[in-house]
């Protein structure tokens, strides 16, 4: 038969736990003490270096080299001039025959102007000039030649004349002859000596040297100048290249009226080109004609070439504070463009032989005594250091630091007298 016992009903002494689960409380207990103890020692094992040799530090290496002071600045690509081209004459343009950007050769046509009327200029001057020449042609062949014989015949006839008066005459005297036929043979002879005067003139005036034929030889230059001036002004019908370049700006278009004294089209020529550029006033004591500078094109920044300062303007832009200098280029590399932005840097001053440090580990830079952090025996040590020339994120050291010395940078955290262990950055 079953037996019910109730809650609170006595049932007899307990029992104690089995031995097999006290056991294995006791071993986690174990374990976990001696993770503690392993973290424990591997922390003083980390700590115990770091704090009897310091911790690891970023030094950088004092150098000896060249150290070179440059100014950099921005500016543009130009050539030391540009060709403005336009028409001498008023016209119409006809056609235009180059594109903004092309490279020209000298005497290549750019702009052709409508010549009708120009032609027939040139037309009605040739046709001048031909008469001017059957003009001067004349005179040697037929009026010259007329006139000649007109004073042999007038040679003859002032001989006829002479010897009928001579005759005349003596017959007056002996009363032989009338007061009449002498009268009449004198009025032959006068005029046959006018007649004679007469032909010599004609004979001279159209000989080379003589009036007639000199007025010839005027019409026949005056008609070949004004043959001249048509051509050339039919010529100003196509305007071409002076010279070689590069065509930068045009604004003119087919059936365009075009006037002297406006500019068609901007050359650059071919050859040397210049940098301007704009250097703060702050520096302009730094600079000097000869310096050499090097630029590189922001569309090519990787590309740098060399240029040398030629120019530098007498004048301050009050406005920007900043004095305009050119640069040449005596071998600009063929992307090279006009009005090409360009980053120049300026070689202002240069150390062959300095030893040199970065400007990121001199402390109290701007006041009268710098100093660094130079790890020497494993420690960092403050030392005072004289500097002289300064570029761009290093420094020249006159006094205070030796080549292959380390140098704490401003940032390292690292107190004087403090242990540490130099690396590599």
């Amino acid at each position: 038969m079953a037996v019910q016992t109730s809650p609170g009903a006595d049932t007899g002494p307990s029992l104690p736990p089995p031995r097999g689960r006290s056991a294995g409380r006791f071993v986690a207990r174990r374990w976990r003490w001696l993770g503690l103890l392993a973290v424990l020692a591997g922390a003083a094992a980390w700590a115990l270096p770091q704090w009897l040799v310091g911790p690891e530090v970023a030094v950088h290496t004092v150098v000896r080299g060249e150290l070179v002071h440059s100014i950099v600045a921005t500016g543009h690509v130009e050539t030391p001039y540009r060709v403005e081209i336009g028409s001498q004459i008023t016209g119409t343009v006809k056609d235009v025959l180059v594109e903004e950007g092309e490279r020209v050769r000298p005497g290549q046509p750019l702009i052709v102007l409508d010549a009708t009327e120009l032609d027939a200029a040139v037309a009605a001057a040739e046709g001048a000039v031909a008469q001017a020449e059957a003009r001067l042609r004349q005179m040697r062949e037929l009026t010259r030649p007329a006139a000649e014989e007109a004073q042999k015949q007038a040679r003859a006839n002032l001989e006829n004349a002479r010897v009928a008066y001579d005759r005349a005459a003596r017959l007056a005297r002996s009363g032989s002859g009338t007061q009449a036929t002498l009268d009449e043979a004198t009025r032959a002879l006068n005029v046959a000596q006018a007649a004679m005067r007469t032909a010599e003139l004609q004979v001279y005036t159209s000989a080379p040297g003589g009036s007639d034929y000199v007025m010839a030889e005027t019409q026949l230059g005056q008609a070949r100048a004004n043959l001249a001036t048509a051509r050339a002004r039919r010529g100003y019908a196509t305007i071409a290249a002076p010279r070689d370049g590069t065509l930068i700006t045009r604004s003119v278009e087919r059936g365009t009226v075009v006037q002297p004294g406006k500019a068609l089209l901007v050359l650059a020529p071919a050859g040397d080109m210049q940098l301007v550029v704009q250097i703060d006033e702050r520096n302009l004591s730094l600079l000097a004609l000869g310096q050499e500078a090097l630029a590189s094109a922001d569309a090519y920044p990787d590309r740098r070439f060399p240029a040398v300062l030629r120019y530098i303007n007498p004048a301050v832009d009050i406005a920007r504070a900043s004095v305009e200098v050119k640069l040449q280029v005596p071998d600009p590399p063929d992307y090279l463009r006009q009005d090409m932005t360009v980053s120049v840097d300026i070689a202002v001053d240069r150390r062959p032989d300095a030893v040199v440090a970065p400007t990121r580990a001199i402390h109290d830079m701007a006041s009268g005594s710098p100093w660094v952090l130079v790890v020497r025996d494993g420690r960092a040590q403050r030392q005072p250091v004289r500097l002289g020339l300064r570029a761009m994120d290093q420094v020249q050291i006159l006094e205070g630091l030796a080549p292959g010395e380390a140098v704490l940078p401003l940032t390292s955290g690292v107190a004087a007298g403090q242990p540490i262990r130099p690396v590599a950055p």
